[in-house]
């Protein structure tokens, strides 16, 4: 729920006569979701809150989906008693903290580095699922874990005295320790007795995400007057509100349609390893437009951490 592409929790693929459409289906997702990233920092650095962008992203994602539902599955906007409480904190802790970390660590980090430093999520979820369900894991998970934790020591360039924003790595850890609580949490509300669809599953999610940022900072108070002006993209002036409807529908709702349909052509296997194009084309995107660039030892760091992901997806 965050920019990373990752198979959505639950999702089996009903055929695998075409790969090659998922591969492009899936890529065209990891495209749209690192333009975001692009697009998010650019709306941060005009001067928008990340608390206040996160709103209007969960939101705005919230009332497309439940039209969608509605209109093609309406007995899944029915809740019954028992599922308030989990979907409250998947929606809380998984979606709504996802996002609203992950906006903060763009605010200090380059964007690669803050999604670099987020999608060691599945390590987290791969260790989770040893120590905490007590799943049979491979020993590589450790592996893993060594692999990641030195590319993130590259990245941050530990040697010259920690070069990164210590609030910027601080946000896109915990935006990683959010986003594992989001697959962990999803994981388990897919295989219950009495399963709900991974569309159904993200709707509520997204909605009562946006039902804690409504408690948490009322609409009305939603400082409406920053959607007045325009932002500099890619040397063109864009209208903010261009830019937010581009958040909400291109960078959230096409790209997660995107990734459900692809995942009928594509094991989950497969679709994870696919997924690791998403960093590597927010990084091109942000030095293209922003003029972002990594060194050449930060993008070997790089290189480790999506090998240790790897590692831990194979592990479980």
């Amino acid at each position: 729920m965050s920019d990373l592409v990752e198979p959505v929790p639950g999702v089996r693929p009903s055929h695998q006569a075409h790969p090659a459409r998922g591969y492009v289906l899936y890529v065209t997702a990891a495209l749209f979701f690192a333009i975001n990233g692009t697009v998010s920092k650019t709306l941060l650095l005009d001067g928008l809150d990340p608390a206040r962008l996160s709103q209007l992203r969960v939101t705005g994602a919230f009332l497309i989906l439940a039209v969608f539902v509605a209109i093609t599955k309406p007995g899944a906007l029915r809740l019954r008693r028992r599922d308030i409480v989990p979907l409250l904190v998947y929606g809380i802790a998984g979606v709504a903290m996802t996002q609203y970390l992950y906006f903060v660590a763009l605010q200090y980090l380059p964007v690669g580095v803050a999604l670099l430093i987020e999608f060691t999520a599945p390590i987290l979820v791969a260790l989770w699922f040893r120590f905490g369900y007590r799943e049979p894991t491979r020993a590589t998970v450790w592996l893993a874990l060594v692999i990641a934790l030195l590319g993130l020591s590259l990245v941050a360039q530990v040697w010259q005295g920690f070069t990164l924003n210590p609030i910027g790595v601080l946000a896109a850890a915990g935006a990683a320790v959010a986003l594992a609580i989001y697959y962990v949490l999803g994981d388990r509300e897919v295989r219950e007795p009495e399963p709900r669809d991974p569309v159904s599953l993200t709707m509520w999610g997204f909605g009562f995400a946006s039902l804690f940022w409504v408690v948490a900072q009322p609409w009305w108070s939603y400082p409406w007057a920053t959607f007045g002006g325009d932002a500099q993209l890619a040397g063109s002036s864009l209208h903010i509100w261009v830019m937010a409807t581009w958040l909400v529908v291109l960078g959230t709702i096409v790209p997660f349609w995107l990734v459900v349909v692809a995942l009928k052509y594509l094991r989950a296997s497969q679709a994870s390893t696919v997924g690791l194009t998403e960093p590597l084309l927010a990084i091109l995107i942000a030095w293209v437009v922003l003029g972002e660039s990594l060194t050449w030892i930060q993008i070997i760091g790089g290189a480790l951490i999506l090998s240790g992901v790897v590692i831990a997806e194979r592990s479980r």
